[in-house]
């Protein structure tokens, strides 16, 4: 048993030494599971939703909040800044925001 599992730890070896090559994989799904709690969490509590286009509008919203939150900005300020309801300073469009986080 341990040689088959061996030889299937070098069949993969590519595959498992990838996190050499970008370092900034991280080593372990903590991030993944938090990021998909409130969805399981939301299902839960009310069973799902009812229709498909539920599904995807809950989802989208779920992944802004997400990003907004892993950006440091408000989500509702985001939004009210989307739609043009927002008082305060002008916040860049989320690909903008993506993009410089992952230079700096």
């Amino acid at each position: 048993m341990l040689d088959r599992l061996l030889a299937r730890l070098h069949r993969h070896r590519a595959a498992l030494l990838r996190v050499w090559e970008r370092p900034g994989i991280p080593l372990h799904t903590n991030g993944s599971d938090n990021d998909i709690r409130a969805c399981v969490t939301k299902r839960k509590i009310s069973g799902g939703t009812m229709s498909e286009a539920g599904r995807t509008a809950r989802d989208v919203m779920l992944g802004l909040m997400k990003t907004c939150a892993k950006l440091g900005i408000s989500f509702f300020r985001y939004l009210s800044d989307r739609v043009g309801i927002s008082g305060g300073e002008a916040i860049p469009p989320l690909p903008d925001l993506i993009r410089h986080a992952a230079t700096a």
